[in-house]
């Protein structure tokens, strides 16, 4: 019998020697539209990344994997965690962030996304027992990436606007329960 799609997702915990492949993939033309926006050189990708592998900075790195080959990034982190960031957001400590991209062009628009999000809320964020909500930020003009989202119980939660980013973030949220929640207007 073939196996699911699900069960041919995995994510293996990021390493050192994962920084070349993360290097490469920053720098692809997809991912440089929706996800990094500028090249970055191998040195800020270490800097950036090092921290997280070590444990030293509040982000938990994965790669994607798919039939047991790397084929993308995804990251959470305890949203008030990053305070310079939560006091735009106003996450409480039981909302998880999340951020992915596809790095490998060919698994790119294959129906992957939404299943991606699915397996790695189940697995990894709503594994942690402070988790009970997540969120997450897609440009506004990325329909692939908003979609995919959408069909794994994400829906709209707000807009804030973070100071040097060039329009409001949109933020879509979903439960531990997957219902869907709308902020609390103040």
């Amino acid at each position: 019998m073939k196996p699911s799609l699900s069960e041919q997702l995995s994510f293996q915990r990021l390493e050192e020697a994962d920084l070349e492949l993360l290097h490469r993939w920053y720098n692809l033309p997809h991912v440089l539209q929706w996800y990094t926006f500028r090249p970055y050189s191998y040195e800020e990708v270490a800097a950036k990344m090092l921290p997280r592998i070590r444990g030293e900075a509040p982000t938990d790195p994965y790669l994607i994997l798919y039939r047991k080959q790397p084929i993308g990034y995804i990251q959470t982190y305890r949203v008030a965690d990053h305070p310079d960031y939560n006091c735009y957001v106003e996450a409480d400590e039981h909302t998880a962030g999340l951020d992915l991209f596809i790095g490998e062009a060919a698994y790119l628009h294959q129906g992957l996304g939404a299943e991606i999000l699915g397996v790695f809320l189940q697995q990894v964020v709503f594994r942690q027992p402070w988790a009970e909500a997540c969120i997450v930020g897609p440009e506004p003009g990325n329909r692939a990436a908003i979609r995919a989202y959408e069909k794994a119980g994400f829906a709209y939660w707000k807009s804030v606007h973070i100071p040097g980013e060039a329009q409001p973030e949109w933020l879509m949220r979903v439960s531990r329960g997957g219902q869907v929640t709308r902020p609390i207007s103040k």
